[in-house]
């Protein structure tokens, strides 16, 4: 029987890991907070403490940088130039902060969600997908660790803002791009399963990274729900391109795994929290959050896929 409820591990993790830096080794991201989100969300609030204790000893994570210069939300000019310096990402950090204490944070979003978007590729995505965990959190309770974790997940997107491929101008309005979303998480699901691979971790992020988008689609304005398709869809098929094309028939071991029921989608989550890799955590929620959106099988195939993968490379990935 669970003893801690999601909001109650979620504060304790945020708190515990406010101070750590925003990534580890050469140029390695900061999973933490997501993954201990991810877990929470499917009902792991009370391995969160344990999984947070764990990372923290295999980790070496950098030291949280200070900031230095001030930057100005109101000056389009002073910010715009510090996009993608990651030497200033205490610097953003600290403005999001001011930004977040001044205004509510859905306002926030708004306002920066479309100036950040066209640089979402930044990292493998990582910085959108830390947005779109601590935006969860904030949903579900808007205290002073969501804040500072939503702070930190925009000021990390906007210092390693980078743009490979331009998304493609938005010429439909919101009406069927929940829909595409869905569709563009099940194909690249499915490619990732077809597609011969070095390490299953990279090509992971062609499949989170439009997840994360369209999980914070459901807190934006519709008529910014195409522009934020567009972005993903370029920025998964150019991950889709970079690492690889499919060789395989589609989703061409789809018969080993069951569509998701509940007892499946127990057994997948369950897998996934046993190896304890971030990945694998975060792309089980994934499966299980976007399956009760548009069932599909190629959800679970990834996800077992995935773990399977991981499990073979040493049980516990390091990057």
């Amino acid at each position: 029987m669970a003893t801690l409820t999601y909001v109650d591990a979620m504060g304790e993790a945020l708190d515990r890991l406010r101070d750590i830096g925003y990534e580890h080794g050469g140029k390695l991201v900061n999973h933490a907070p997501m993954a201990a989100e991810a877990l929470a969300t499917m009902g792991y609030a009370d391995v969160v403490p344990t999984w947070v204790d764990h990372n923290l000893k295999i980790r070496r994570y950098h030291e949280r940088p200070q900031p230095r210069w001030a930057l100005a939300a109101a000056d389009e000019g002073d910010w715009r130039s510090a996009l993608g310096e990651f030497a200033r990402v205490a610097d953003w950090s600290a403005m999001f902060e001011r930004e977040l204490a001044e205004r509510p944070w859905t306002e926030v979003l708004h306002t920066w969600w479309p100036r950040l978007l066209p640089g979402m590729s930044g990292v493998m995505t990582h910085g959108v997908i830390r947005t779109a965990h601590a935006v969860r959190s904030m949903a579900r309770a808007d205290g002073d660790a969501q804040r500072a974790e939503l702070a930190q997940g925009l000021g990390y997107w906007a210092a390693r803002y980078s743009v490979h491929v331009p998304p493609a101008e938005a010429d439909q309005d919101g009406d069927g791009a929940l829909a595409a979303f869905d569709e563009l998480v099940a194909v690249s699901s499915g490619h990732y399963v077809r597609t011969p691979q070095g390490h299953p971790v990279p090509l992971i992020h062609a499949i989170t990274g439009p997840a994360a988008v369209r999980l914070v689609c459901q807190y934006l304005p519709t008529d910014q729900h195409w522009p934020s398709y567009q972005a993903a869809r370029a920025n998964s098929e150019w991950m889709r391109s970079y690492y690889g094309s499919s060789s395989a028939p589609e989703a061409s071991d789809a018969d080993e795994i069951a569509p998701l029921d509940a007892t499946a989608e127990a057994a997948l989550v369950a897998e996934a929290v046993e190896l304890g890799d971030e990945h694998a955590i975060k792309l089980a929620e994934v499966a299980v959050r976007h399956n009760a959106l548009a069932p599909d099988h190629r959800y679970a195939v990834a996800s077992h896929a995935a773990t399977r993968q991981l499990r073979a490379f040493g049980g516990y990935y390091y990057g």
